[in-house]
């Protein structure tokens, strides 16, 4: 199937690692120009330059933290400047800190907001307007399969992700009339470092190893095993592009079948 990519331009947060550069490839190795954004920049470039020899493509790295204010915008305003307009934005942050309610202040709260939450709509109010420019506008963000089954020790993650799907559907609503898909994945357990920081917080707070997280996790899948990040990136990559014309305010699980209801 042609994803009819070729050309277009696209932003991606969090993509100097884990399921956003996954993503960032796959757009890449479809033809799209993509810029990529990551807090450190040592890391950030090393992933632009791996990007760039695997794929051949155009890659503009862009460093910056999408949890500061101020951010966001003049990460939109970087990426108009280098590839002149904007037609795919992917809203993604990693996750906050694990814990249970009773440990977390309302400091740790606050931040886990700013990171889950404020980042997606600080991106999307500043791309909307290039995004109104393109005849693909399309805007993905990446949550977690959290909202739909709350994780044990993730109480941050449970709330404050719930609430981006909801500022997904609500978009998908208001601003279709304007020619722009908003949809959302939420992925299940994906081998990324992200879930091998997480596998060791549980390993520490259960006197177990990681190895045992891991295998104990993976029971929860009827396949037995944890996504890879091409497997995600491939439904992110196809929701994103002008084949998904007509899906919009979709909350797509991409879990090997962990959430055990029905919708």
């Amino acid at each position: 199937m042609d994803l009819k990519l070729k050309g277009k331009t696209a932003f991606v947060a969090g993509a100097s690692r884990g399921l956003g550069y996954a993503v960032a490839r796959g757009l890449l190795m479809e033809g799209c120009r993509v810029a990529i954004n990551g807090r450190n920049n040592a890391n950030l470039e090393s992933a632009a330059n791996k990007l760039r020899s695997e794929t051949g493509g155009e890659v503009v790295p862009l460093a910056g933290d999408v949890a500061v204010p101020a951010i966001p915008a003049q990460l939109i305003n970087s990426v108009i400047n280098a590839l002149g307009s904007l037609d795919l934005l992917v809203t993604n942050a990693g996750g906050p800190p694990a814990g249970q309610f009773e440990s977390i202040e309302d400091d740790v709260w606050q931040k886990a907001i700013e990171l889950s939450l404020m980042s997606h709509v600080r991106l999307i109010r500043a791309a909307l307007p290039y995004l109104k420019g393109s005849k693909t506008g399309s805007v993905l963000t990446i949550t977690s399969y959290s909202v739909k089954q709350p994780i044990p020790n993730l109480v941050l993650s449970n709330s404050i992700r719930a609430a981006t799907v909801g500022l997904t559907k609500t978009l998908a609503l208001e601003v279709g009339n304007a020619g722009i898909r908003f949809n959302s994945i939420l992925p299940g357990w994906t081998d990324t470092e992200r879930v091998n920081e997480l596998m060791s917080s549980r390993a520490n707070q259960n006197n177990t190893t990681v190895e045992a997280e891991f295998a104990r996790q993976v029971k929860e899948s009827p396949f037995g095993r944890m996504a890879t990040t091409e497997e995600f990136a491939n439904a992110a990559v196809f929701l994103l592009s002008p084949a998904a014309s007509y899906i919009t305010g979709v909350m797509l699980s991409v879990d090997g079948g962990m959430v055990k209801g029905t919708f």
